[in-house]
């Protein structure tokens, strides 16, 4: 296992030119690559095409309001607003939530590590496509979606397909001349993501077109809780605005 690189802000996918080119065009060639030259291929035309029937049955586990964190083009967000379920995504890159948006998506422009709308309210949380790497380190990520969810929210993970604990520093690139800035990065198989998940509660495991997912449940609040409120959820949506150039699409 590689040591984990020093902490940084999650926002290095926004200035990564390769993978905006990549989203306007739909297509790869997209790679990771550690600083050794070593290439993780990045399934770009999988994730500009519409929700397969992999994605599908995910989806068909989700709970309530949903935000899809690191929703890249947002083939989740679409099938989910299809389906007439209220959800949100939210990614760093530009080209990521204007592609959302055009699929009929609501979308930020927004780190999770950020504020976001409805934190502590929203029902199920998706990491899908790799993002249980998102920010290098497990541990950190796994705490603010358990702040994200409601008390005994759901979060849906895609694990990596080999049993690897593994947090590097990584770029994207074309692999020709062109690489944005390098970033903390982690993969996960299920067994590593199972070890981290303190104080969550297992839901399931499995295996379909050859992708690993896992389902956790957050720790529940007391019985004598009130219930979430989904109503705010959406509010928040529509009346937060979010700082900077972070537009908020509307559906």
């Amino acid at each position: 296992m590689t040591a984990p690189p020093a902490a940084g802000p999650p926002t290095a996918w926004a200035t990564a030119d390769p993978y905006a080119a990549a989203l306007r065009a739909g297509r790869g060639p997209l790679f990771l690559r550690r600083a050794d030259g070593w290439l993780l291929p990045l399934d770009v035309e999988r994730w500009c095409a519409r929700a397969d029937p992999v994605d599908r049955e995910v989806l068909d586990r989700c709970e309530g309001a949903v935000l899809d964190v690191g929703c890249g083009p947002g083939r989740l967000v679409a099938e989910l607003a299809a389906r007439g379920r209220t959800v949100l995504g939210i990614d760093v890159c530009r080209a990521a939530v204007d592609r959302t948006v055009r699929l009929g998506g609501a979308a930020l422009r927004r780190s999770v590590f950020e504020p976001l709308p409805g934190e502590g309210r929203w029902d199920s949380v998706l990491l899908m496509d790799g993002n249980v790497g998102i920010g290098g380190d497990p541990r950190a990520l796994l705490e603010r979606v358990a702040a994200l969810l409601r008390p005994g929210g759901l979060l849906l993970a895609e694990t990596a397909p080999e049993d690897v604990d593994e947090r590097v520093r990584v770029r994207l690139t074309d692999a020709r001349a062109t690489a944005g800035a390098p970033f903390a990065w982690a993969r996960l198989g299920t067994p590593a993501l199972l070890r981290y998940a303190r104080g969550w509660q297992p839901e399931g495991q499995w295996t379909a077109g050859g992708r690993r997912f896992l389902a956790l449940r957050s720790r529940s609040a007391s019985s004598s809780a009130e219930p979430p409120n989904r109503t705010a959820v959406v509010s928040s949506q529509r009346v937060r605005k979010p700082s900077g150039e972070s537009p908020v699409a509307k559906r």
